[in-house]
């Protein structure tokens, strides 16, 4: 009987081209840019509404934004933690939860631009460009959006390192797909501080459950680690137990 062969998902191939990529976070940039700029003059009739008294049509569409980064990122998570502890062959299958991993956090990337972008209309943030990309500048909770950011980079840097891994190599490709923990940890923590709908019952079981699930994977994948490193030890001890018998003994 042939022995399953073990994931090595660090080898399977792009789910999609980086031109594909590029074309996808122009689309939302151009998308959110749009939204501020262009919207009001093309259609008048929303003047008004994006900029009356209490203007909170950016806001929404910064938050639902936010708020679908950050569900993408979340599955991007359990797909990868799926494959790493072996329950992707269970479901979906390797190669197709590879695809999920990667496409996911791609799609969540492109999302997380808009909802960065999209604030330059917010007439109560007034955030200008170089609010926006600078980490830490922003008057409204600097700490907590600014942890938002370094979380937004973090992703660019691990959604990209699929193109490079040829490149930069295998150990540093999954070192750096570490990080994607604390980018994890870093948008949860920027979502439910700066989010103005965080006491609301539904933002909290989507906090509470997504971070609750993650949390068994991940303890499950680290027990599931040790255990098969232990399986492994035991497997060359007996081996070399084996090896070091006297021909009496082997023959007894």
């Amino acid at each position: 009987m042939t022995a399953q062969k073990p994931y090595e998902f660090d080898e399977y191939p792009p789910a999609l081209a980086w031109q594909l990529v590029v074309l996808m976070l122009l689309a939302a940039a151009l998308g959110a840019i749009s939204a501020v700029f262009l919207l009001p003059a093309w259609l008048p009739g929303l003047t008004a509404s994006l900029f009356g008294e209490a203007p909170k049509a950016y806001w929404y569409l910064a938050r639902s934004s936010g708020v679908v980064a950050y569900i993408l990122l979340w599955l991007s998570m359990v797909f990868g933690v799926m494959m790493t502890n072996k329950l992707a062959r269970l479901w979906p299958g390797g190669p197709t939860a590879f695809d999920a991993h990667q496409f996911t956090s791609l799609l969540g990337l492109a999302f997380a631009l808009f909802h960065a972008i999209i604030l330059l209309g917010d007439e109560y943030i007034q955030s200008g460009l170089v609010n926006v990309l600078v980490p830490f500048t922003y008057d409204y909770r600097p700490e907590w959006v600014g942890v938002g950011q370094m979380a937004f980079y973090a992703m660019a840097i691990i959604a990209f390192s699929f193109y490079v891994r040829q490149q930069i190599g295998r150990r540093a490709w999954r070192l750096i797909h570490y990080l994607s923990f604390l980018t994890y940890l870093a948008a949860l923590a920027h979502g439910i501080t700066a989010g103005t709908d965080t006491t609301t019952r539904f933002m909290q079981s989507l906090y509470w459950g997504s971070g609750g699930l993650l949390l068994f994977l991940t303890i499950y994948r680290i027990q599931h680690s040790i255990l098969s490193r232990r399986e492994r030890a035991a497997k060359k001890a007996a081996h070399r137990a084996k090896a070091h018998q006297p021909p009496s003994a082997t023959n007894a």
